[in-house]
């Protein structure tokens, strides 16, 4: 019995008649530009992207509402009645306009605090990244500790110390502590020694200006995304603040919005206290839009400016 034989297939032939080798596949490179995808990471990529957006959602969707609604409707759809204009109005009227004044108050810590910090965190951090002077070790070791603290660790040695100077119950009680920003002054102190060239600085005094001179034209400009991003995050630091008010300030005139909204949403508990729920929601909302705002405006400094550091030429 004879076995076939297989012959294998002829070689292709080049138009000059020479016969060209077999072709392989070649394996799928990576290209460096283009990501891989990770199915694992899309899936955690996904839930972060839930619980930050749900939330939002349900503070957007219970505005609308009445008091009566918040009840009789699910918390991720909306009622019958569409009441946010009329919650907003509400919000702004209602214990005569003490929403207006805590937004105020809010505004002014904001303006004081956390514009006070990032200047002394701008002064600071250049004035540490672009000179040389004793003890400089130690101010490194004590800027990184105070970072590693936290800020409710402090409170009560704070309000003890105000309390002998006489300041609790005032706005500076708020705004001092606001104008100390560790985590600010590191990070203007690591973005100014990579985003200020020192031989351009040295170009500069050799020219005649001085080091204010020096400062305001040529580094103040490097200096702009990290400013922005220091004071985004003083802003918010001090936008959130919630517990140095709660311990400093006895006066409802001078509380922020945090401390505010808490004291509306705490007379439910109370003993004939009315219940607002609608407002406390609303004004949650309305209290979140200015930061917001703010980061849609400045994101592109942010970005920036977090990744000082990242790349070295």
């Amino acid at each position: 019995m004879t076995t076939p034989v297989t012959t294998p297939a002829p070689a292709a032939t080049a138009p000059g008649g020479a016969k060209s080798a077999p072709r392989l596949r070649r394996a799928k490179e990576h290209r460096p530009g283009r990501p891989r995808r990770s199915k694992l990471l899309t899936v955690l990529t996904s839930l972060v992207v839930l619980y930050t957006v749900v939330p939002l959602v349900w503070l957007v969707v219970n505005a609308t509402k009445t008091q009566s609604g918040l009840a009789s409707s699910n918390g991720l759809w909306f009622a019958d009645d569409f009441a946010l204009w009329d919650n907003i109005r509400d919000t702004f009227t209602y214990g005569d306009g003490i929403f207006t004044r805590w937004l105020l108050n809010t505004l002014l810590y904001v303006v004081l605090g956390a514009g006070g910090a990032t200047l002394l965190a701008v002064l600071g951090g250049y004035a540490l990244a672009k000179f040389d002077f004793p003890g400089k070790r130690g101010v490194f070791a004590t800027v990184i500790g105070a970072v590693a603290v936290p800020g409710t660790a402090l409170a009560v040695p704070t309000f003890l110390m105000f309390s002998k100077m006489g300041l609790t119950d005032t706005p500076w009680a708020v705004v001092l502590p606001s104008l100390v920003s560790p985590f600010g002054l590191y990070l203007m102190w690591v973005f100014a020694s990579e985003a200020i060239p020192t031989e351009l600085l040295e170009a500069a005094r050799m020219d005649g200006a001085g080091e204010a001179r020096t400062f305001f034209t040529v580094a103040l400009p490097l200096l702009a995304p990290g400013i922005v991003t220091v004071l985004l995050f003083t802003t918010v630091a001090t936008w959130n603040n919630y517990f140095l008010p709660l311990i400093m300030l006895k006066d409802p005139d001078w509380y922020p919005l945090t401390l505010g909204l808490s004291a509306w949403n705490s007379q439910a508990e109370t003993v004939g206290g009315e219940v607002i729920f609608n407002l406390v929601i609303t004004g949650s909302l309305l209290t979140i839009l200015p930061l917001v705002v703010a980061f849609l405006f400045l994101q592109k400094y942010w970005q920036s400016g977090l990744a000082a550091g990242s790349l070295k030429e």
